[in-house]
């Protein structure tokens, strides 16, 4: 006589048929990561959540009360019958900005000693003056001359052209224009979706910034703009220099600019845009006031992606540039199985049910990541644990690859039902009469 295998012996034989076949979950290498738990506080990845754009106030210069004159800057001078015709009116420039008050009078520019040279009176120094001294200094100069006589002049001086400071804006954050194609499905079962365009575009511009006005807001005001959510966190100032035959200096630097202020003999600082937990910050008045020559970089940041795969569809996933993702909400987004007992659902024949008792979810999820150091490393997370702890639900970064598989009592519980087939009959007549009847079947 025959005898049933028992409890036991049906482990064994489901056992053996796994390793037979080669099951990922008994012989899976991901399986020896790094407990979540256990992960030491360098390898946890960084949160982007928590920051705040910096108040504008502290990248620009409040204007001053008065205007100091110095080199560059035009005067309209008018000195009736010397600098002017006695016979016909003042010249009138009506300035193109609104920013800019009309000026009278014929140009003249302080040139790079400070002076100005004037008909009959020669040189007459303007530098750190207000236009108002400046007109008294150009009466002063001509009276000295005894060419005027007190009470029987006319001069006009006015502010034709204010000096300028010369930058070069590199905007990394710029993007391209994007057109989005949607492609519904007739039957309205799937579609796609084709995005043209949208990446990051440089782009650079030279601008010339009015004296008082060469801070750092009004470069970025006349450039585009403060960067969006898509730019960086900061901007890097190169500040301008010129060798001893005039012409600019480029000394070799490094590709990411470390804290050291001053590389290879040139100061390089760092601005930030947004601070985290409100943090105060303190940016000294000298970094955002902007000098001939200055370099002004507002750095981009490149589109983050993760990987998946094992029994999540391999894929490429994009991370939020400003929020936080963690595995559960990874695992999500790549269509990955999470608590579905078995549940699928089909768009086609409508079956929401598959074959067997149920099969349990996979939820050993592995992360392979790289150190600091550039090595790399096997993270172990439990999502069913990751799903009631919050502190193993760990944060995805930046080229993490997500690797999603079965535990050994998963993969064994997916064989029984898949393999194994129940079949049950019961009838109950009356309460004291009662049929019943179980069948198993083996492959």
């Amino acid at each position: 006589m025959s005898r049933r295998p028992g409890a036991f012996g049906l482990l064994l034989l489901g056992l053996g048929s796994l390793l037979q076949v080669g099951c990922a979950a008994v012989t899976n290498p991901t399986a020896n990561g790094v407990p979540a738990h256990a992960l030491p506080p360098e390898l946890l990845a960084e949160s982007k959540e928590g920051y705040s754009p910096v108040d504008l106030t502290l990248l620009r210069v409040p204007p001053p009360e008065v205007y100091l004159l110095d080199v560059g800057d035009t005067l309209g001078v008018y000195v009736e019958g010397i600098v002017g015709s006695v016979d016909a009116p003042p010249p009138v420039s009506v300035a193109d900005s609104t920013e800019k008050t009309p000026s009278i009078g014929y140009p003249f520019p302080i040139r790079d000693d400070g002076n100005v040279s004037l008909p009959m009176v020669g040189n007459v120094p303007m530098k750190g003056l207000t236009i108002e001294k400046a007109e008294q200094a150009i009466i002063q100069a001509y009276l000295d001359k005894e060419i005027l006589r007190p009470n029987e002049y006319r001069i006009i001086v006015s502010l034709m052209r204010s000096r300028t400071v010369g930058v070069v804006v590199v905007r990394e954050d710029s993007r391209s224009g994007s057109v989005t194609l949607q492609n519904n499905s007739l039957i309205g079962i799937g579609g796609s979706s084709t995005t043209i365009g949208g990446e990051q575009k440089p782009s650079g511009q030279i601008v010339d910034l009015p004296a008082y006005q060469n801070d750092l807001l009004n470069a970025l005001a006349r450039t585009g703009g403060l960067p969006s959510v898509s730019g960086g966190r900061d901007i890097l100032i190169y500040r301008g220099s010129a060798g001893s035959d005039g012409y600019a200096e480029a000394p070799c630097r490094p590709l990411c600019p470390s804290d050291d202020p001053t590389i290879d003999g040139e100061r390089i600082i760092r601005i930030p845009l947004r601070t985290k937990n409100c943090e105060s910050v303190h940016i000294p008045r000298e970094d955002i006031v902007l000098h001939d020559g200055d370099i002004v970089v507002v750095r981009g940041r490149n589109q983050e992606t993760y990987y998946t795969g094992g029994i999540l569809p391999s894929s490429v996933q994009s991370l939020p540039l400003d929020r936080d993702l963690n595995v559960i909400e990874a695992v999500l987004r790549a269509r990955g199985q999470l608590l579905s007992g078995g549940l699928s659902t089909s768009n086609l024949n409508g079956s929401s049910v598959g074959s067997g008792v149920g099969n349990p979810s996979p939820s050993q999820l592995a992360i392979l990541r790289e150190t600091p150091g550039g090595q790399q490393v096997m993270i172990r997370v439990d999502l069913n644990e990751a799903l009631r702890d919050p502190r193993l639900n760990l944060l995805v970064q930046a080229d993490d690859v997500l690797i999603l598989q079965e535990n050994t009592d998963e993969a064994f519980a997916r064989y029984v039902s898949q393999a194994v087939q129940f079949d049950f009959f019961f009838r109950i007549l009356n309460r004291s009469d009662a049929q019943g009847g179980a069948s198993v079947i083996l492959p």
